[in-house]
């Protein structure tokens, strides 16, 4: 498969400010004081010291095993914290659930339960009324709206079995706006996809940004990270963090990755790491 553009993430008025609003006393979106993680003796994150404003696109960048996955799983609340501080939105991570969306790398349709589109997306509703309570306007309009805004219409009785990758992926980012979440976490979401989907995945997170929402992505592409707001390079710990034109030097990134870094005229990082080959991590996917 060829490689295609990746869609830029554009901010309303060309420009990005992400500072807090100083009128307002309003916690920030995310905020990380000496945080880890283990998994039994492994150390998948440890140290992090971090603060996301509300309604910024951040981008966590590193290779893989740097802890990227295991920050969302952290932040939505899958994973337990082993030390340190985190509060989502002034909140402990398991009493912001409701406010949170978290769109994994790689959902497994599961064959067992043979869901169709249009009930993968009004599972979104569910965080808000629990899977028993009937649906209310609101809701309903919640689920149309999400549906229209990934192009999924013709999809929505057709069973995730019968779904492209492509397909599947705007259904479960489509379920997460349902959901109507004040921080949405979207892990690896455009990664190998057709470029439809990159298209409408790109343009929902501009939205959702321009709604207020804060998102959080994981990226392994240099391109990618480099239109987000904030970038958090990540190699286990953080590396280095803010704006994408002061992490994404070679120096930063040879200490995330390992070896030598060289950044090429049209955007291509070349990874020179020994005993292995060259590792291009383009502008483009």
């Amino acid at each position: 498969m060829g490689t295609v553009p990746t869609p830029p993430l554009r901010s309303p008025s060309g420009s990005v400010d992400v500072r807090p609003d100083s009128r307002t006393t309003a916690p920030p979106a995310l905020l990380m004081s000496g945080l880890g993680v283990d998994y039994g003796t492994h150390r998948a994150v440890r140290d992090v010291d971090l603060t996301v404003p509300t309604g910024a696109v951040v981008a966590i960048i590193g290779p893989n095993g740097s802890g990227k996955s295991t920050l969302l799983s952290t932040i939505s609340g899958l994973a337990r914290p082993t030390r340190g501080r985190l509060e989502v939105l002034g909140l402990q991570p398991r009493n912001a659930r409701r406010r949170v969306a978290h769109v994994l790398q790689t959902t497994v349709a599961n064959e067992a339960v043979p869901l169709t589109v249009r009930e993968t997306v009004k599972m979104g509703c569910y965080g808000r009324l629990g899977p028993f309570r009937p649906l209310r306007a609101a809701d309903r309009a919640a689920i149309d709206e999400a549906v229209e805004r990934m192009r999924i219409g013709d999809l929505l009785d057709r069973q995730l079995l019968e779904l492209s990758g492509g397909q599947r992926q705007r259904a479960y980012v489509a379920q997460a706006l349902a959901q109507r979440a004040d921080v949405i976490l979207l892990d690896e979401p455009i990664t190998g996809l057709d470029l439809v989907t990159q298209e409408t995945i790109t343009e929902v997170i501009d939205a959702e940004r321009s709604r207020g929402a804060t998102v959080v992505l994981t990226t392994h592409d240099v391109g990618t990270a480099q239109l987000a707001d904030l970038v958090v390079l990540m190699a286990t710990r953080v590396v280095a963090s803010g704006p994408p034109a002061e992490v994404l030097t070679p120096p930063h990134l040879a200490t995330a990755y390992g070896g030598h870094v060289h950044m090429l005229d049209d955007g291509t990082v070349v990874l020179d790491e020994a005993h292995h080959h060259d590792h291009r991590h383009h502008d483009q996917l």
